[in-house]
């Protein structure tokens, strides 16, 4: 349920964007606004009964129900369904939008690459570590590893409906600019070379969902890792060397779902770092020897 805590916070970050008053759209993002989300209405079809049939999430998206027998009807090879109206994130957008803030706040971004966490040290008093997979070396955890995905990025500005198929392997989300193919989810595979037969695989899935696929054009591939982990790591860890220590906090391990949980994990990592501060401004207690 921490996770599902974590997702919470992530919708109250546009807040400030949203405008009940104009039927509740979303203005455009200023510097103190982030970029607006696209409101997206959304299917999720099953081909057989899910064992809940309401998910815990369905008081967090807008007005979630079970698809009528004519929402259905488009999907022959499904029995049940869910439709919901949900946020989806232009996270190109919205990654410029946090580093313009961080700068405008007046902090400094450095670019730099360490094979050891120690070498921040006496530099910086706190470190977080938000490394993904680099904290297989960084932070000697062997239970992050790579889950390789690869979708498909296309032009078909009239599809606005999000897709999704309840094994989370083919889905349809549209974008401002594009609207994204996929998947897969390849534990362990550590390559970033598109593969041509699973590009196929993945069109031809996505097509028997929506077959106005078939005239999609600009098809691009694209493969990422995610960080994947049996748990997300959120905690803190105190590096001791030759006397000297170093207060981490570890903030990795999100998965497929770092844009869900990234707002409410921030904050618990904010909070531990506070805590990290604290200690460090605490004198330690006198030897009684």
């Amino acid at each position: 349920m921490q996770v599902f805590t974590w997702c919470l916070g992530f919708p109250q970050t546009f807040a400030a964007g949203y405008t009940p008053a104009t039927g509740g759209g979303f203005l455009p993002f200023s510097s103190s606004c982030p970029p607006s989300p696209l409101k997206t209405p959304s299917w999720q079809i099953f081909q057989s009964v899910p064992t809940r049939e309401v998910p815990v999430w369905a008081d967090v998206v807008l007005g979630f129900r079970k698809m009528t027998e004519a929402e259905l009807k488009r999907f022959p090879q499904h029995v049940f369904g869910q439709a919901f109206t949900t946020l989806k994130c232009e996270t190109s957008a919205y990654l410029s939008w946090l580093e313009n803030r961080i700068k405008a706040s007046g902090s400094l971004l450095l670019t730099r690459r360490i094979e050891d966490l120690w070498e921040l040290q006496p530099a910086f008093d706190v470190v977080v570590n938000c490394s993904g997979l680099g904290s297989r070396q960084l932070a000697g955890d062997p239970a992050i590893s790579p889950v390789r995905g690869q979708v498909l990025q296309v032009r078909a500005p009239w599809v606005k409906h999000f897709i999704r198929d309840g094994s989370g392997l083919t889905y349809i989300y549209p974008g401002v600019s594009h609207v994204t193919l996929g998947g897969t989810r390849q534990e362990g595979d550590w390559s970033l070379s598109p593969d041509a037969e699973i590009s196929r695989g993945i069109l031809s899935r996505c097509c028997a969902l929506e077959p106005s696929l078939h005239r999609a054009c600009d098809i691009k591939e694209k493969v990422g890792l995610r960080p994947g982990r049996p748990s997300v790591r959120l905690q803190k860890e105190l590096l001791v060397r030759g006397g000297q220590r170093l207060p981490v906090v570890h903030n990795y391990g999100h998965g497929s779902g770092g844009v869900s949980v990234h707002w409410g994990s921030a904050l618990e990592a904010t909070r531990l770092v506070s805590e990290c501060v604290q200690d460090l401004r605490t004198p330690a207690p006198a030897s009684k020897l």
